[in-house]
């Protein structure tokens, strides 16, 4: 398979964290990079979850309400009382 060259910006320090890790690995970042970009190609997407470490407000709402004991619903006595609460 034919090699090529390709530039990109990475963070100086992000940089130097990176080679000590791979080359403790026995990895250099060109290697290293190469194992990232095959596994997203075979996973179809990012290889590890991508996530908010914060909840987005709605949620951040609603576990303020429920802290608060506000705009909960319930306890329910029943099932049946439950599915009705929810389907209003």
């Amino acid at each position: 398979m034919a090699k090529i060259s390709t530039n990109i910006s990475i963070d100086a320090d992000v940089k130097k964290q990176a080679q000590e890790l791979f080359a403790d690995l026995g990895l250099d970042l060109s290697t290293a990079i190469n194992i990232y970009l095959k596994k997203a190609i075979l996973e179809q997407g990012i290889p590890f979850d991508v996530t908010r470490e914060v909840p987005n407000s709605v949620t951040a709402k609603a576990i303020a309400d429920s802290e608060k004991r506000d705009d909960v619903y319930g306890p329910f006595d029943s099932i049946e009382a439950l599915m009705e609460s929810l389907n209003a």
